[in-house]
């Protein structure tokens, strides 16, 4: 397994000093979806980039990225997100990442998310999780009102169902924490929640290249994950000891989920 983390570790650095040189380049931007969605060049070199490590390095994996899709047969599955939080690495905003997140026989066994910007490597396998080698732990605030919440909610997506019961939800959830943010990738944030950085994260309608990585790091880091890291859905993710039972976000997640 930590041969599994060596290999996420390699090819997330390999693609590195390429998002440092394109970052604030105001690359062009398609989109997938809708404008909501973007992509550049850059996402797609770069998983290209990262294809190559994997695929050299351990041959006959399955590689599920998100611009590539899925290819290939074997035991060992990695879920790759080669620019996790592409509009604010577009624009020119610090808070994007590299996820590599490696699975076999169905269980998450190594995950690496790469900061480039700060350099910042969260690693973590069966035996721990690191920030550049440093132990984490994944502790902070107990309640809501001393806690910090990286949240997405709401989207686009919520606002086009719910309409005005999303601002709703989303005022609850401003006035029980202390602090809300919403930096833009779910990757960095289970990142920041597994270092105590932060203390909650959620995210609605995520794939699992945006989280597999993060959900180990949380994990093996002394947090609490819920959510399926393996299939599209929503996640929850909070640092040991916080108080869910008592949190707004456990009467969010008993409204989206009616």
């Amino acid at each position: 397994m930590d041969e599994l983390m060596d290999i996420a570790s390699e090819a997330a650095r390999t693609v590195g000093e390429r998002l440092r040189k394109a970052f604030r380049s105001r690359p062009q931007v398609d989109h997938k979806r809708d404008f909501h969605d973007p992509v550049t060049e850059h996402d797609r070199a770069a998983e290209a980039a990262i294809r190559e490590v994997i695929g050299a390095r351990c041959p006959g994996s399955v590689i599920v990225g998100e611009e590539g899709g899925t290819t290939g047969e074997g035991s060992v599955r990695w879920f790759v997100d080669p620019i996790d939080g592409t509009a604010n690495f577009a624009a020119g905003l610090p808070f994007f990442c590299v996820s590599i997140g490696a699975a076999v026989d169905g269980r998450l066994v190594a995950g690496v998310i790469y900061d480039p910007i700060r350099d910042d490597e969260f690693t973590a396998s069966d035996t721990g999780a690191w920030c550049n080698g440093a132990p984490l732990r994944s502790v902070g605030a107990a309640t809501d009102r001393e806690a910090m919440l990286l949240c997405s909610y709401p989207t686009p997506r919520d606002f086009a169902t719910d309409g005005d019961l999303a601002l709703q939800r989303y005022g609850r959830l401003m006035s029980s924490f202390a602090a809300v943010r919403r930096p833009g990738s779910a990757a960095l944030k289970l990142a920041h929640v597994a270092a105590g950085w932060s203390d909650a994260a959620y995210g609605r309608n995520v794939s699992p290249w945006d989280v597999a990585a993060g959900a180990l790091l949380v994990e093996r880091a002394g947090g609490v994950y819920l959510g399926d890291p393996f299939a599209p859905g929503d996640y929850l993710a909070h640092v040991g000891g916080f108080d869910l039972e008592s949190s707004a976000l456990r009467e969010l997640l008993s409204e989206v989920a009616r």
